[in-house]
């Protein structure tokens, strides 16, 4: 039997690349993949900033159209979905690289309580969708009277 000399190198560096494909399937950015039936998922990135009267979203959708893009409130859920259709042609023979994701998406987002339909307002401009959802009123507290014995108030009004 001979004695074969143990390299841990090649090992571990073997294992830091499969915990980073791991780690970059996880956290890493938005990227097309191969679904189960084959197409590639996309999925546009989103910006979503407060400020003192409204929300603003930003999500970005280049190459698509206004048409391609629905945008739904149902109670306090907002929902952008929409396709980016695949451009690329097959070709027999020859190879080539496809990078750029497509197929269908869906983005949801909760919102506060009573924000109205009417108060959002969007704009799609140069592949950037921008929504703007204006802040809903806060409930203002309303003062009520206390009654004093058998149905007189404070104010000596009778109820």
């Amino acid at each position: 039997m001979a004695l074969v000399r143990w390299e841990p190198l090649p090992e571990i560096s073997s294992l830091q690349q499969e915990m980073n494909r791991l780690f970059n399937g996880f956290f890493g950015a938005p990227r097309a993949t191969g679904g189960a039936n084959g197409t590639a998922r996309y999925l546009p990135a989103l910006d979503l900033v407060e400020t003192d009267d409204q929300y603003l979203l930003k999500v970005d959708l280049p190459g698509l159209r206004e048409d391609d893009v629905k945008i739904e409130l149902d109670g306090t859920v907002l929902t952008i979905s929409g396709e980016r259709k695949s451009d690329h042609e097959e070709r027999a023979e020859g190879w080539h690289r496809i990078e750029r994701s497509y197929g269908q998406f869906t983005r949801s987002l909760t919102l506060p309580d009573g924000v109205r339909a009417d108060a959002i307002v969007a704009a799609f401009d140069h592949g950037v969708l921008e929504v703007r959802i204006a802040k809903p009123e806060q409930a203002k507290p309303q003062r009520v009277n206390i009654g004093v014995g058998a149905g007189e108030t404070i104010d000596g009004c009778v109820s």
